[in-house]
């Protein structure tokens, strides 16, 4: 008991420094200037995809520092999605069809799905699952498609209400989905709903969440924590797959008002951010930040007032945001923070995959401490790098450092 203890201590003192830092200095890129209008990024933050309105799509293998036009065909793409290891990449286009990447890409194809009105696209962690949701601009009720053969084929969710669909989330496993959507009355009515799948899209169920005007939606890594924002009002979040739902002290009203574009989550829902859009004079910052999943935000120190699209590495560390010209980047230096589990005789400790390369190392006595040269195997159900070593007979103590 002793032992597990202290391992505890060492670790919670390593997560109260995670709490002081989280960026909110953000530098633009440079990409070229054009009319951005989607982002992703792998888990480590590494490889970041940026796509343009009537345009084509970028990437950067070196976090942000240098862009690549990739050869993916001259469309209006909407949304972008990866695999955690950004070698996969879906992107979508209104009335252009999804197109997708194997080698973080250098190379496209389509995915033969009909060319309609996309909104959203989202990937599981290994990309085996992918749901893009559709709208259809004569107001027809449209649907949601999933694929779970990494885009080679795609099928209606037919359990899932028909509706005009406009933002999705995944999941890191791809079991648990939500979707936002709701049957649109031009000028009249513009609520939507949000729905829950936790079986992969075969059955859907709506959430607790009220009928608004959802915008954009994220989830941890695994679907326990959600947020969802509302493109007139104010942001929302979930601390239990939906059920329960919270409103969020986010700037919202009638002069200085904001119009939420996206939201983004770390792997372990504690860090958020959302991008806005100004629809008044004396905006206020157009990207908020959170530490405490939503309770608090911050407005973040970055010029502009119309952003698109935001994403983040799993740690929330490194963010990659869009609006009508740029491509910006913020990093903060993470704090290591583990997890500690005590299973049939073994250690097991946990991290998530981290923006900043880590070493972990052990220590007898706090004082002298060596390098461990067990590999970390990654967890892609919660995108967590894990460790497993026998127990010890005597004190052992563990830590996350950075080369």
């Amino acid at each position: 008991m002793t032992f597990v203890k202290k391992i505890l201590l060492l670790i919670t003192l390593s997560s109260c420094f995670a709490l002081n830092s989280f960026a909110q200095t953000w530098t633009q890129t440079s990409a070229p200037n054009n009319s951005w209008v989607a982002v992703a990024s792998s888990a480590n933050g590494m490889k970041l995809m940026a796509g343009i309105s009537s345009g084509r799509i970028y990437v950067s293998t070196n976090y942000g520092i240098n862009w690549t036009q990739t050869i993916a065909p001259n469309a209006n793409w909407i949304s972008i999605a990866s695999s955690a290891d950004g070698t996969k990449i879906f992107a979508a286009a209104n009335g252009g069809g999804i197109y997708s990447s194997t080698n973080s890409g250098s190379t496209w194809v389509s995915n033969n799905v009909v060319a309609i009105d996309w909104e959203s696209i989202a990937c599981s962690a290994d990309a085996n699952t992918v749901a893009a949701a559709a709208f259809d601009t004569s107001g027809n009720p449209a649907h949601i498609f999933i694929s779970h053969d990494r885009g080679l084929t795609w099928a209606v969710s037919s359990n899932s209400p028909t509706n005009n669909w406009y933002a999705i989330a995944l999941s890191a496993d791809g079991k648990k989905l939500i979707a936002a959507g709701g049957i649109i009355i031009p000028f009249q009515n513009y609520n939507r709903q949000i729905y829950i799948s936790t079986n992969s899209g075969i059955d859907w169920r709506l959430t607790g969440a009220p009928s608004n005007q959802w915008q954009a939606l994220a989830m941890s890594a695994d679907g326990t924590k959600l947020v969802g924002a509302v493109y007139s009002g104010v942001i929302f979040t979930s601390p239990d797959s939906g059920n329960t739902w919270i409103s969020n002290n986010m700037p919202d009203d009638s002069f200085h008002h904001t119009a939420w574009n996206a939201v983004t989550s770390s792997a372990d829902g504690t860090k958020l951010a959302a991008a806005c859009q100004i629809l008044g004079n004396n905006p206020p910052a157009p990207i908020y930040s959170s530490i405490n999943s939503g309770a608090t935000w911050t407005s973040n120190n970055i010029p502009g007032n119309v952003f698109y699209s935001i994403a983040t590495s799993a740690d929330g560390n490194r963010l990659i945001a869009v609006d009508k010209n740029h491509v910006w980047i913020s990093q903060s230096v993470p704090s290591p923070s583990m997890n500690a589990a005590v299973k049939n005789k073994n250690l097991k400790l946990s991290w998530i995959i981290p923006s900043t390369n880590f070493v972990l190392q052990s220590s007898a006595d706090l004082s002298s401490w060596t390098d461990l040269t067990n590999q970390p195997v990654l967890n892609l159900t919660n995108l967590q790098n894990e460790v497993t070593l026998p127990l010890s007979a005597s004190n052992s103590f563990y830590r996350l450092k950075t080369p």
